[in-house]
């Protein structure tokens, strides 16, 4: 059984995915239901989650996937084996249909050609900005500069990171990924809402997020507040 409250917030993403096509953000997600923080909101969504209605997609900020809606509100039951889930795909800004396995195809790979790198926006390197915006270009990357794994980019704004060779304007490319050593610099999600440029460093319970400029502070946070979303492999810069 949902609560009340769950089931209008399932029911506003799923109304928001069919009509418009993008997903709704925290804020609006908030308004909608009358919540007094984004942290409700939050709770709201892993409660969801647990009781198998949505699925997170990984690394990906505002990425849900509807999974199911409860019988009263989904009359047209799809047959066993036949069911491909509508992706709200927050960083792309468009709804996709996932395919069955049967319809997958491994896409042919040129031998030395570029790695096109999808460029997702712009991410503070100083106060944490709404980070991954939509998918607004790609760009190709020679393929030994990348290695192995799922890349994106993202436009540097702000001078917090100036002291790691990271300047206003630089374009960062990114290996996805939830792990990463002390001292790596990641894109860090805060509250599942925020995303910034910052060296990791983790002591205990605690997560700091350290600039590079010693005209910015370091931030402390909870281990359950902060998610890495990928780690710094590369930066382009244009003179």
């Amino acid at each position: 059984m949902l609560t009340r409250k769950q089931l209008e917030l399932l029911l506003f993403i799923n109304e928001r995915m069919k009509e418009e096509g993008v997903p709704p953000s925290f804020e609006e997600m908030k308004e909608a239901l009358d919540l007094q923080s984004k942290s409700g909101v939050h709770r709201l969504i892993v409660a969801l989650e647990e009781r198998g209605f949505i699925r997170r997609m990984p690394n990906r900020a505002r990425a849900l996937e509807v999974l199911k809606l409860p019988d009263a509100y989904n009359p047209a039951v799809a047959k066993k084996g036949t069911f491909k889930p509508n992706v709200i795909d927050g960083t792309l800004g468009k709804v996709r249909t996932l395919p069955s396995a049967n319809d997958r195809q491994p896409a042919p790979a040129a031998a030395n050609a570029n790695v096109v790198v999808p460029m997702m926006g712009r991410i503070a390197a100083g106060v944490p900005i709404a980070a991954i915006q939509d998918h607004s270009a790609n760009i190709p990357i020679p393929p030994d500069m990348l290695g192995n794994g799922e890349h994106y980019a993202l436009e540097v704004k702000g001078d917090s990171m100036i002291d790691a060779g990271i300047f206003d304007g630089d374009t960062v490319l990114i290996r996805k990924g939830e792990t990463a050593m002390n001292g790596d610099i990641v894109v860090a999600l805060v509250d599942d809402e925020e995303a910034t440029l910052k060296r990791l460093r983790k002591k205990g319970d605690s997560v700091a997020l350290e600039a590079a400029n010693p005209a910015y502070e370091t931030r402390i946070f909870g281990p359950d507040r902060v998610r890495v979303q990928g780690k710094l492999v590369g930066l382009l810069r244009k003179y």
